[in-house]
């Protein structure tokens, strides 16, 4: 999908707790198949107006998670792809609080998507600060 610069990363000073690529790859499937299942349960019933700003907040989210990959890989703007993720979690946690109103299953399996998500900030700052 993207051109990733893999040599790029790998010459960049790194937290001691950055997971393998290996890992970040299935990590990322099992995230992205709670976010699914939490969208799915979130318009399950249907959707109503009432469920719009759970909606749209997803849809925010989603899309800082898509730009924040060819912002860090891509252009190498660590700055840039560290206030991607700040604004990526705010817009997250609303989400969650969001989608508690009509579905708790949906924001409880947004769960471990906003503690990655906070992982990787931190990770991104220390490569920020590092580098």
């Amino acid at each position: 999908m993207f051109n990733i610069d893999y040599n790029w990363y790998s010459m960049l000073i790194k937290s001691s707790l950055t997971p393998s690529a290996g890992s970040f790859k299935i990590i990322w499937v099992l995230i992205y198949f709670t976010v699914i299942a939490s969208f799915i349960f979130f318009v399950w019933n249907g959707i109503r107006k009432e469920k719009a700003w759970g909606i749209l907040t997803f849809l925010i989210q989603l899309t800082l998670n898509f730009l924040w990959t060819p912002i860090f890989f891509i252009t190498h703007d660590v700055k840039l792809a560290f206030i991607i993720i700040l604004l990526l979690t705010i817009s997250l946690i609303l989400n969650i609080f969001l989608f508690w109103k009509h579905s708790k299953i949906s924001a409880i399996l947004l769960i471990p998507y906003l503690i990655w998500i906070i992982f990787a900030g931190y990770l991104n700052f220390i490569i920020l600060k590092s580098n």
